[in-house]
């Protein structure tokens, strides 16, 4: 007998009206995260325990449409499965947080994304990740225009080609084309499709080959039709307006660093779709991350909205 999968799931509500607030349609990897929490990071090949552990749903773009949903965003997401138990964990856990997972697609034979993570006592991490590499990469089967309400599109780098379809339907819609720039793109039109580009430092080294970051924000940025910046963690963002600008990081004392950059691109994506400008929403995006960096048990630590506007409240 064929497993009962979970249904699609409702596009998120404020919990006190219960109207559709600002919606983003997020494209990229979701995936099943088992997180450890350890004293310090193995250095040799034996046996270690873990302080703590936390079964959680994880991927960029998983953990960000979470973040969005959690923020009373409206979501959709637009990922790869696997036809298994791991992928029906996947999926249900994404729609316990509100995420509308209709554009999930399942297939048959191959194993869904999982990852192993350990979380030291300084809130740093260290990833062991697997992809099915026999995954397709094909994006026809996505639809051809976006879900009414959204109003920004966010994709990560870790399927091209989808990557690539999500940011062309935001430029017809109309709609900010959020890239999230974690790793090196893989498609070379990716960074110039994209209305806004948030690099990590690694990956801005390597489509730069600057090591500064400011020289290689500079270098990408200048002459670029879109909006570029960089995530550099607890030294802020910096982003380019005709010169390179500095957002800091709030200090928080960190317990776990795992999905906070994530966090941090849907928070971001949620705020472009509602319209605020880009440095307001560079602000409200670090909040969220903040928060989340305080608390373990990656993307279960995401922050609720009032939490946000709490934190921000009291940093005026």
């Amino acid at each position: 007998m064929p497993r009962r999968r979970p249904s699609p799931g409702p596009a998120c509500r404020t919990p006190a009206s219960g109207e559709l607030l600002a919606g983003v349609f997020c494209l990229g990897i979701a995936t099943l995260d088992y997180v450890y929490s350890v004293e310090t990071m193995p250095t040799r090949g034996e046996k270690y325990r873990s302080r703590g552990l936390a079964i959680v749903g994880g991927g960029c773009a998983g953990n960000a449409s979470v973040a969005i949903a959690r923020l009373g965003g409206a979501c959709w997401l637009a990922t790869r499965l696997a036809d298994d138990l791991t992928g029906d964990r996947i999926v249900a856990d994404l729609q316990a947080d509100g995420v509308d997972t209709r554009f999930a697609r399942r297939v048959a034979g191959l194993t869904s994304p999982v990852s192993a993570i350990l979380v030291d006592a300084e809130g740093e991490r260290m990833v062991i990740s697997h992809s099915d590499p026999a995954m397709p990469e094909d994006a026809a089967w996505l639809p051809e225009e976006l879900p009414p309400g959204v109003g920004a599109v966010l994709a990560d780098t870790r399927w091209g080609d989808g990557a690539l379809a999500a940011l062309k339907l935001a430029r017809r819609a109309g709609v900010p084309g959020v890239l999230d720039g974690d790793r090196k793109p893989p498609h070379p039109d990716l960074v110039a499709t994209a209305s806004h580009v948030a690099f990590s430092q690694q990956a801005l080294r390597e489509v730069s080959g600057e090591e500064d970051p400011h020289a290689g924000l500079a270098k990408v940025a200048k002459g670029a039709e879109n909006w570029i910046a960089v995530t550099l963690g607890k030294a802020g963002v910096l982003y380019w307006e005709g010169e390179v600008r500095h957002s800091p990081a709030f200090v928080v004392e960190t317990v776990d660093t795992l999905g906070a950059g994530d966090v941090w691109h849907g928070a971001f994506a949620l705020a472009l779709a509602e319209k605020r400008p880009e440095a307001e929403a560079i602000r409200f995006a670090s909040a969220a991350a903040a928060i989340k960096c305080t608390r373990f048990g990656g993307r279960s630590g995401a922050p609720a909205r009032d939490e946000v506007e709490r934190f921000l409240s009291q940093r005026r």
